[in-house]
This record gives C-alpha cells, structure tokens and sequence, in this order.
C-alpha cells in the first residue's frame, strides 16, 4: 500500500479514506478492468447486437479474443488474477442472456443455459489465455484460429 500511494502521490493514510484494505483495492482495479473489456465489447455494431442473436454470439466471440490479446494486460488482470469465489459478473450475465435467448428463439438446442454460456466462454478464454501466454508459438492464421473456435464453439449449440 505504501509503494502504491507513493506511485499516485498521495500519503499512505489518504489511500485508507478510499479502500478499506488491499482486497478492496485489488477488486476496484478487476471492475476497472473489467469495465474496460465491456467499453471493448460495445464494438460490435448496435445493428449485429438487435438482429441475430446467432451472428452476435459469433461476432461477441471474436470480439472477446480480439480485445483480449490487444490489451492483454487489462485481459490478464480481469480473468487470470480475479481470486475464486466471486460472483458472476455482469458481462458473463449479458452472455447468459444472449445464450437464453437462442434457446427460446429454437436457434439453440434446449439445454442448460448456464453450461452452454460457460462453454462459449471457456472456449474464448481458451484461445485468449493462449494467445497471450504464448506469443511465439507457431500459430496458424490468428484469424481462422480464432474463427474456428468460436464457430465450432457456437455450432455445437445450434439445434
């Protein structure tokens, strides 16, 4: 806490009139973080997000990865350092609700919504994490890599 209220030049003191502790600290950086790969996913255009609730996944997927891997330190923070425990954040709950409402509209298969929304996710996380941690491997095309896994990711819901 010190070294931190040296590198935004306050007192030591002054930091505790703000965050309780360290915890709070750290959980004000993730929502910080996360709040930046929301801004980041507002990129998809209003027109994919109100039309196919299909092609918004797709597009939300590449999206995900996308934004991850050009800021993988905002990335890293928010989804690899984040402790267990906590609850579902709102963007995992907007993804939830897309994943609901390709059930209701019989694009999706009828399933559990939450293990569908989870494996979409753990999908793009998968390629994201790699990404990231892994920037010398030989990788096919990013793009068509990134392609396939979501697309193969989404078809395996589709009814």
């Amino acid at each position: 806490m010190r070294k931190l209220a040296e590198r935004v030049g306050c007192s030591h003191g002054n930091l505790y009139l703000h965050f309780k502790d360290k915890e709070a600290v750290f959980d004000c950086l993730v929502e910080e973080s996360f709040q930046q790969f929301a801004d980041g996913l507002r990129k998809v255009p209003e027109s994919v997000r109100r039309g196919d609730p299909v092609e918004f996944l797709r597009k939300a997927g590449r999206a995900y990865v996308e934004f991850g891997v050009a800021n993988a330190s905002v990335y890293e923070f928010a989804f690899m350092l984040r402790r267990p425990g906590r609850t579902p954040h709102f963007t995992y709950e907007r993804l939830r609700v897309l994943v609901q409402r390709c059930i209701d509209e019989k694009r999706f298969r009828r399933m559990d919504v939450d293990a569908a929304s989870q494996a979409l996710w753990a999908a793009a996380h998968g390629i994201t994490s790699l990404l990231i941690l892994r920037p010398t491997f030989p990788w096919a095309d990013r793009d068509k890599l990134i392609g396939q896994i979501i697309d193969s990711a989404v078809d395996g819901l589709l009814a």
